[in-house]
């Protein structure tokens, strides 16, 4: 039975550099946007002579990519060994209503073998995963995992469309710069490749990344979908967080050595567990595992690092009630962390005084925003009423309008700490600003050397934003520069922010706040995806053929003096029509 596991994106809204040195915190919200990893038996029964195999099968499959890539995994030293890549052409087809692109679905398809590397991520996971499966299992138990193993890995990656930019798509199609459009989009599109390419060696994706995390998220979707599959743990039913540290453990491990360093880890930690305040691991705690890439046993390595003291610190963290997340995406191409942060290392050798000043400022004004959305939180516990009708009111207004809405005394202190938030909010893009411009980047939006942490088109764009009506926060994420910024929105107020950022060439993306992290999901998403499909076209059918107008129309004329108990079954009546035809 095939085991299918989710992992979220994330949002880093404070704690961008400082984050990388402890006990800098960092709040990072999960993310709606996540990546699938589908794992089952590459084999329906284990061969007869399987037991004397020292190798067996696994396959990757990513069909946005239209790749398929089959390795060798050691049963002795638990290591994969690259057989062959495939990479899937996409054959432009005529069809009655114009053209499509062939895929990996398509048959038959056509294919050649590719010399370029593997996804490092995936292959590091599958690798301690199986590793933490065996160093974690007793006699019994080692029998059933090599029973599993022999009978090889079949994994398939997906990941959500909001991981990419699929801008240009959209303004071929000569669709307006809306939420709508990514979501006609078909989920899971294909991720083209570079045209220039026709070997298909080393060819890279054409779709830039808007900067949710999508390695970090699949990293995490690939280790636990491999934990629970050969199980190590039980995501079925989690209870507490030990389940969920052995995947945070491999997951963490697995990423750091695919990109070859160790960074914070954040965006790990968020695709783990979900929405949280973070403070960054001690980097000691990998050293075993890279020893490992220098020729040491990884089934030794695992046990010393499962072992290890992981002194990462985490709290529970989401936004306020009625207040929204908004990313939006400018159109101007992702950004290169890693050198952004080489420069901020160089300035912080260079000039240390003047960059420990800077740190300490933003550090302060990154705990002023914490300390005001925890006390929004408080203050929407203890005066829910007054609390929810300032915030809608607020939605439809802009900020300097804010504390003429409070009538009560509990209604001016929550109108406080929401100028206060904004305040502090200013405050770090201040200093981020400051310390780019120290720090050298170029901001190639202005071909300047000021502030490509916060380049001048994102800092138009985002001072645009604060000032909109129902606008709490703007910002850019993480280290900044040009990934989607991100919007905390009051209330009803999302959809005028929308059509603002589309008027100023910025694309709205479908991604919200989800506080979840790795999830065990029912069934494979492409299956769910389609089920949804269907239902929402047998809705419109509903729709244009049946007087459902008319019937909810008459729930809307139903007069308001009718009790509860008169309306529902009225209500019921003129609903059972949907329902009915939904069930056809």
């Amino acid at each position: 039975m095939a085991v299918v596991v989710s992992a979220p994106g994330k949002v880093l809204m404070t704690g961008g550099y400082l984050i990388l040195e402890r006990p800098n915190p960092g709040l990072v919200l999960s993310t709606s946007a996540r990546f699938y990893a589908i794992v089952k038996p590459l084999l329906e029964e284990i061969k007869p002579d399987s037991w004397a195999w020292a190798w067996t099968d696994v396959k990757v499959t990513s069909p946005q990519l239209n790749r398929e890539s089959m390795y060798k995994l050691s049963m002795k030293n638990l290591t994969l060994q690259s057989v062959s890549r495939q990479v899937y052409t996409g054959i432009t087809e005529k069809t009655g209503s114009g053209s499509k692109m062939s895929t990996l679905n398509d048959h038959p398809p056509l294919c050649f073998v590719t010399k370029e590397s593997g996804n490092p991520f995936v292959e590091q996971a599958v690798q301690y995963s199986v590793a933490a499966a065996y160093a974690t299992a007793d006699k019994d138990r080692k029998e059933v995992l090599q029973k599993l193993l022999l009978q090889g890995l079949d994994i398939t990656i997906l990941g959500s469309n909001d991981f990419y930019s699929y801008r240009n798509q959209i303004e071929a199609r000569g669709l307006p710069l809306l939420p709508e459009s990514l979501a006609a989009l078909p989920p899971f599109a294909s991720i083209t490749f570079n045209s220039g390419e026709s070997s298909g060696e080393n060819s890279k994706p054409e779709v830039a990344k808007t900067g949710l995390g999508s390695s970090a998220a699949m990293t995490s979707s690939v280790v636990a979908a491999l934990l629970h599959y050969l199980g190590v743990v039980d995501l079925a039913h989690v209870k507490g967080t030990a389940d969920l540290d052995v995947v945070h453990i491999i997951a963490q491990t697995a990423h750091c050595i695919a990109q070859g360093k160790v960074g914070s880890g954040f965006d790990v930690s968020s695709a783990v567990y979900g929405s949280h305040r973070y403070v960054r691991f001690s980097p000691k705690v990998i050293s075993s595992a890279q020893v490992a890439i220098k020729g040491a046993p990884l089934g030794e390595v695992v046990i010393e690092i499962l072992k290890g003291k992981w002194d990462h610190e985490r709290t529970k963290l989401s936004l306020p009630p009625l207040m929204n997340l908004l990313l939006g995406e400018p159109g101007t191409g992702g950004s290169s962390t890693p050198s952004m942060v080489g420069a901020v290392k160089k300035w912080q050798k260079s000039n240390p005084e003047k960059s420990q000043e800077t740190w300490t400022k933003l550090s302060e004004a990154n705990s002023a925003l914490e300390t005001q959305l925890n006390t929004l939180c408080k203050l929407a516990e203890e005066h829910w009423d007054e609390y929810k009708k300032l915030i809608n009111n607020c939605g439809s207004l802009k900020p300097e309008k804010w504390m003429e809405q409070a009538t009560q005394q509990s209604q001016e202190v929550i109108a406080k700490v929401l100028l206060g938030a904004r305040v502090a909010m200013l405050g770090i893009r201040y200093h981020m600003r400051l310390m780019g411009e120290a720090a050298g980047i170029p901001d190639l939006s202005s071909g300047r050397m000021i502030g490509s942490i916060e380049p001048s088109s994102q800092t138009q764009l985002l001072d645009s934003t604060m000032n909109m009506e129902g606008v709490l926060l703007a910002g850019v994420p993480g280290a900044g520069g040009f990934d989607a910024v991100f919007a905390v929105t009051l209330g009803e107020s999302s959809n005028h922010v929308i059509k603002s950022w589309s008027s100023q060439n910025v694309l709205a993306m479908l991604v919200r706040e989800d506080p979840r992290g790795v999830s065990l999901e029912a069934t494979d998403p492409r299956t769910s995806e389609i089920t949804s499909s269907i239902s929402s076209v047998k809705m419109q059918v509903v729709l244009a053929h049946m007087d459902l107008d008319d019937a909810l129309l008459r729930i809307d004329k139903m007069p308001s003096s009718l009790t509860k108990e008169e309306n529902e079954p009225k209500d019921k009546k003129s609903l059972s029509h949907i329902h009915l035809h939904l069930s056809n």
